[in-house]
C-alpha cells in the first residue's frame, strides 16, 4: 500500500486544477484516471475572466493567453446570407482592476495539456489507465483501491465528470430534470470553404449547425442537430452525418467538411447532488453538477469548485486550520451550483427563444454573470465586515486588481502579484498600526500608504476605498474587512480556522 495526502481521481481541469494548487502548497498529490491515454477532443472551449484570474494566480496565464483568443465574432446566416454578425463581449476592455474582462476561446485538451505541464515542475504526473474501484472510509483517511493497487490517502476528490464512480460509492445521486431539448451532436473536424475569423451560425427553430475555429489547430469544433433514426432514437455522429445535417441546414455550396477527429453527443441535464462532502470526500466539477451548456459555465465551475477546495485542504494538512474549515468548501460552493443550474437553464430559455427571431442566437447569452467575476460569498462563516464602511468592497466579494509602484525601487506591480502563492494577503490602506504582529508564513502583510507601496494613480483607493485592514484569502475572495488599527480583529479571524 502506498500513501498519499490527497488523491484526486479524474485528470479534467477540475482536478489539474486541484492537483496544481495542492502541489505548489507542498502537499503530496497523486492524480489518477482511467483513461489510458490524455483526450484530444475540444469539449468545453471557453474560459471565463474568473478562471483566467485562477490561472494568473497559478502562474499559467501566459501560456494560457497565448494558446488562445478573445472578441471572436459570431456570424449568423440563413442559408449563404449573413444576417448578422455580433462580438458579444464588444467593448470589454482591461481596467486596473479586472486585467481579463473577457472570455478566452481555448480547447479544453489544450486547458488540460497546460495545466498537466505545471503539475509536472512540482514533479507530479498524471496516472492514466488507473481506474478507481472503489474506496473505504475511516477516521483517518481512505483506503482507495486503484486498478490492483491500494492507496491510503488523507483526502481523496471525485474530479471524475458526470458518470463520477466517487459520487456513485458515496451513494449521491444527480437530482434534477433533463429537459425536452433538442439532443446535440459535437466534435472537432476540419471545414474546406469557411473562413477562421468567425464562428459560423445557422439556428432555427427546426434545427442548427455551428462551426467555430479552434485556435492553434486547423480545426472547427462543429455542433449540431443530432439526426435520428425512425424510431426516434439517436444515431452516431459520423463525418457524413455532419455533413449531411450542414447541407440541409446552411446549404452553402462549397464547404466540405473532413478529418472528423473526435466526436461525441450531448443531452442537456440540470442536475445536482445535496451535498459535497462526505468524511474525508469531495465532489468537485461535473461529478457534483451538469447543467445546459448555455454560458460555457462547465469547466468552469468546476475549476472554481477545486480553487476553492485547494487552499482549504492545503491549510488543514499543514496544520494551519482545523478541519472544520471543509466544513466551508460546501457551505460556499453549494449554492453556487444551485444558483448555476438556475442561470443556465434560463440562459437556455433565452437563446431558444432568440432562435425564433430573425437574427437571435448566442448573443442572447452575453451576461456580465457569465464572467464569474460577480460570484462571491456573503453568506459564509469565512466572511467577516468588522467595520462600516461606505465605499469598497465588503466580505465576501472578489478582490479586485490594481497598479501599485514600490518606492524603493520605482518597481511597477499589481495586487494580483502580490496575492500570487498560497498565503492570504494583508492590505492595509492609509494609516494604521504597523503588521509586524501579522506578518506569519500563513499571511503575507501589504502597506499601501505612508512606508508601504505608492497607489500613485489612485486605482487601489478606486477598488478599495481607504483607511481599512482588509484580509484577501488564498483564492482572492475578502475574508475581513476591519478599521486600519484593528489587528486584533485579523488575529481573531486566523484564530477561527
Amino acid at each position: 500500500m502506498t500513501h498519499t495526502d490527497v488523491l484526486v481521481v479524474g485528470a479534467g481541469p477540475t482536478g489539474l486544477t486541484l492537483a496544481c494548487d495542492l502541489a505548489r502548497r507542498g502537499v503530496a498529490v497523486r492524480v489518477v484516471d482511467r483513461a489510458p491515454e490524455f483526450p484530444v477532443g475540444s469539449r468545453g472551449k471557453g474560459l471565463t475572466p474568473r478562471s483566467l484570474e485562477v490561472f494568473d494566480d497559478l502562474a499559467v496565464i501566459d501560456k494560457v493567453l497565448a494558446s488562445g483568443t478573445t472578441h471572436l465574432p459570431h456570424r449568423k446566416y440563413q442559408g449563404a446570407e449573413v444576417i448578422a454578425e455580433v462580438d458579444p463581449e464588444a467593448g470589454r476592455v482591461p481596467t486596473p482592476d479586472i486585467p481579463y474582462p473577457t472570455g478566452l476561446l481555448i480547447p479544453q485538451w489544450r486547458v488540460e495539456h497546460i495545466l498537466r505541464e505545471r503539475l509536472a515542475d512540482f514533479g507530479v504526473e498524471v496516472e492514466r489507465g488507473a481506474d478507481l474501484r472503489g474506496f473505504a472510509q475511516d477516521a483517518d483517511g481512505v483506503t482507495a483501491t486503484v486498478g490492483d493497487a491500494r492507496i491510503r490517502a488523507r483526502y481523496l476528490a471525485g474530479c471524475d465528470g458526470g458518470r463520477s464512480t466517487v459520487r456513485r460509492t458515496l451513494g449521491l445521486t444527480l437530482r434534477g430534470r433533463t429537459p425536452d431539448v433538442q439532443l446535440m451532436a459535437v466534435g472537432d473536424l476540419e471545414a474546406d470553404g469557411l473562413g477562421r475569423d468567425a464562428w459560423h451560425q445557422w439556428l432555427t427553430p427546426d434545427g442548427g449547425i455551428m462551426l467555430c475555429p479552434l485556435p492553434g489547430t486547423a480545426a472547427f469544433q462543429v455542433q449540431a442537430s443530432h439526426e435520428l433514426d425512425g424510431d426516434g432514437s439517436p444515431l452516431e455522429p459520423t463525418l457524413e452525418r455532419f455533413q449531411r445535417t450542414f447541407d440541409r441546414i446552411a446549404g452553402v455550396p462549397g464547404v466540405r467538411l473532413h478529418n472528423l477527429t473526435w466526436r461525441s453527443t450531448y443531452r442537456v441535464n440540470v442536475r445536482m447532488v445535496d451535498r459535497l462532502r462526505v468524511g474525508p470526500v469531495f465532489l468537485a466539477g461535473d461529478a457534483a453538477h451538469v447543467h445546459p451548456i448555455a454560458g460555457g459555465l462547465g469547466m468552469n465551475s468546476g475549476i472554481q469548485d477545486a480553487y476553492n477546495l485547494g487552499w482549504k485542504l492545503g491549510a488543514v494538512l499543514a496544520g494551519d486550520a482545523s478541519s472544520g474549515l471543509l466544513d466551508t468548501y460546501e457551505e460556499e460552493r453549494l449554492p453556487i451550483a444551485s444558483w448555476l443550474l438556475d442561470i443556465t437553464s434560463d440562459l437556455l430559455d433565452a437563446v431558444l427563444e432568440a432562435i425564433k427571431e430573425k437574427g437571435g442566437g448566442l448573443d442572447a447569452i452575453a451576461a456580465t454573470e457569465l464572467t464569474q467575476l460577480m460570484l462571491r460569498y456573503p453568506w459564509s462563516r469565512l466572511s467577516r465586515q468588522a467595520a462600516s464602511r461606505s465605499a469598497g468592497p465588503r466580505a465576501g466579494d472578489r478582490a479586485p486588481d490594481a497598479p501599485l509602484r514600490d518606492p524603493a525601487t520605482g518597481r511597477r506591480l499589481r495586487l494580483f502579484d502580490l496575492f500570487r502563492g498560497p498565503h492570504f494577503t494583508l492590505l492595509r490602506l492609509g494609516e494604521g498600526r504597523a503588521l509586524d504582529d501579522v506578518g506569519t508564513g500563513l499571511v503575507k502583510p501589504c502597506l499601501v500608504g505612508p512606508g508601504g507601496f505608492s497607489d500613485d494613480d489612485g486605482h487601489v483607493a478606486d477598488a478599495y476605498g481607504t483607511d481599512a485592514l482588509i484580509l484577501v484569502r488564498p483564492d482572492g475572495y475578502i475574508g475581513l474587512v476591519a478599521a486600519p488599527a484593528d489587528t486584533a480583529a485579523v488575529g481573531d479571524y486566523l484564530r477561527s480556522l
